[in-house]
């Protein structure tokens, strides 16, 4: 698609920086093949200090696949993954790529309510799921459509020694245990879906065009739907990310993987940018300082993506511990703004970069980074990706630009952003803006936001009711749902407030029933079995009414602004 629009904040890019990116005429499937032929004998995959070499990774992924494919999937069919970050998860993802299938990320901590609503939209078959969350799935009433469970022990892919320490019968070394893996009936062992013969080469894979992943978000409007993105926007948001950062070396990087991978920002930032790249990936299934620095010492991350409470943590870990950062190169952090709180000790104690972008799970999810250069700006998010085109308009009317330097509503187009949900397309033609230029129609990131004349972009708002605590996505409506469901709750409001630590908390307002009494604990032991631990509101607040509109709809900005005031 040729660019139109004028980008002023090209003259502020970084040193070697490209304006714009090729076009994408490879798959995902492709990229890590081509990583797998140029670097076969490099380490792929670190976990728990086992190393896996694109060679292994490759094969692992071709037998994966067949696996697959003998139990049916097909190309198109989604594949559901419910997975921690470990070895497992990428051949999981490759392999169903390499049949053409589509896969669907899911947080493995969710509850059996978030899983089923997920599983009820997005139909898939086929699981390749954590053996933790089996029996969860197993739950399932019969109108979900799951028939085959593939079940994954994450210690299988752990050293012998670590795997022997769990076994010891000690207490701690059960508890250890407990929490990583349990028996399971009724699925394929994950060793018997990699024992199959590699896949026919001729059997044709996918196309960039091809749907790759449905990515479930809670959107611009509040609910969550999947966010369906291709082959296509996956690479070129990689590749963005290459070109920016062309200091790091393929063949030779280190990338940290502490963000998980059911999230978009780990997906494309630590796993399709790594394995483009030819990098080691360093997966940990969960963030735990001890273990970051243990890997620190024998080999400092030169890319390391998270956000910045583990920017924090980590740096007083080290500092606390010992532990030199000197080596990690780049730092790119996202989900919740940054301070220099955060930056200057990093830096410091790095001798690296630390800088802030922005993105959605709709645009695979980069859009805008700060350049990694003296040029970087405190309080923005930085500048458009190359090949990306924003335009500020008024959000009553976002066929209407604002003027240079005036607050308005982001929109946004270039070869990362999806075409759409899942299923969805009254939602999805709510998210766009018909382009009157012939190219392709511009998204709502319902953001408002100002762009300052040399291209920064500062965040100043958001126009949706979203609440992002900790780098995750929390829909008001879902808590509300969950919430309503309590014998003593009348109605509620959810909101998020500004919290140092995770950005935002979520915080309820309740309207009791009729000869109720307001127990918060209660409540909030309530939530914990309908929503995952991020979900859960860290404070209840008891009122007598909620402010509405005229048609009746609970004003939540007017609940959120009373709560700041009070």
């Amino acid at each position: 698609m040729a660019i139109t629009t004028p980008r002023p904040w090209l003259a502020s890019y970084a040193d070697g920086v490209p304006h714009d990116i090729e076009p994408q005429q490879d798959s995902l499937s492709d990229l890590v093949r081509g990583s797998v032929e140029q670097y076969g004998d490099h380490v792929a995959l670190e976990f728990f200090e086992r190393t896996t070499t694109y060679a292994e990774l490759g094969d692992q992924i071709d037998r994966a696949a067949e696996g697959l494919r003998r139990l049916g999937v097909q190309k198109g069919d989604p594949v559901a993954l419910v997975l921690p970050n470990c070895p497992q998860h990428i051949v999981a993802f490759y392999a169903v790529l390499r049949l053409g299938a589509i896969v669907v990320e899911h947080n493995p901590l969710y509850t059996p309510r978030e899983l089923r609503h997920q599983f009820e939209d997005h139909g898939a078959r086929v699981v390749i799921a954590w053996d933790k969350v089996v029996e969860t799935i197993q739950a399932f009433p019969a109108d979900v459509a799951v028939q085959s469970i593939v079940s994954v022990d994450v210690t299988r892919a752990m050293p012998f020694l670590t795997r022997a320490m769990l076994r010891l019968p000690v207490a701690k070394a059960r508890e250890s245990r407990a929490a990583l893996t349990t028996k399971v009936r009724g699925t394929m062992p994950w060793r018997e879906l990699v024992a199959s013969e590699p896949i026919d080469a001729h059997i044709i894979g996918p196309e960039a065009s091809d749907v790759a992943l449905i990515q479930y978000t809670s959107g611009t409007t509040g609910s969550p739907k999947g966010a369906t993105l291709t082959h296509e926007n996956l690479g070129a948001n990689a590749a963005q990310a290459r070109a920016w950062v062309p200091e790091i070396e393929r063949g030779t990087s280190v990338v940290y993987a502490v963000l998980p991978m059911f999230h978009a920002y780990g997906l494309t930032l630590c796993l399709t940018f790594a394995m483009s790249m030819g990098s080691r990936l360093v997966l940990f299934p969960k963030f735990d300082p001890e273990l970051v620095l243990k890997v620190v010492k024998k080999h400092p991350p030169t890319f390391f993506p998270a956000v910045p409470p583990i920017y924090d943590r980590l740096t007083k870990a080290a500092a606390a511990e010992g532990v030199s950062l000197r080596g990690i190169q780049i730092a790119i952090s996202g989900a919740m703004p940054l301070s220099a709180e955060v930056v200057e000790p990093w830096e410091a104690a790095t001798g690296g970069t630390l800088v802030e972008g922005y993105g959605l799970s709709e645009c695979s999810p980069v859009l805008i980074a700060n350049p990694v250069a003296p040029s970087r700006k405190a309080g923005t998010v930085g500048l458009p990706l190359p090949s990306t085109e924003v335009r500020v308009v008024d959000p009553d009317d976002p066929t209407r630009d604002r003027e240079p330097g005036d607050e308005g509503e982001l929109i946004v187009r270039g070869p990362q952003v999806f075409s759409g949900y899942w299923r969805k397309p009254e939602e999805t033609a709510a998210v766009f803006v018909p382009a009157d230029d012939g190219g392709a129609d511009w998204f709502r990131t319902g953001d408002i936001v100002a762009i300052d004349d040399e291209g920064f972009v500062r965040v100043v708002d958001r126009i949706k009711e979203l609440i992002i605590t900790g780098g995750f996505n929390v829909a008001p409506s879902e808590v509300e749902e969950a919430l309503r469901a309590h014998p003593d709750v009348e109605d509620c409001a959810v909101v998020g407030l500004p919290d140092e630590r995770t950005g935002e908390q979520v915080v309820a307002v309740v309207v009791l029933r009729d000869g109720a009494t307001f127990d918060e604990a209660a409540i909030r032991d309530f939530a914990r079995g309908e929503l995952t631990a991020y979900k859960v509101p860290k404070r209840v607040v008891q009122v007598d009414d909620l402010p509405r509109s005229l048609i009746g709809k609970v004003l939540r900005r007017q609940v959120r602004n009373g709560l700041l005031e009070g």
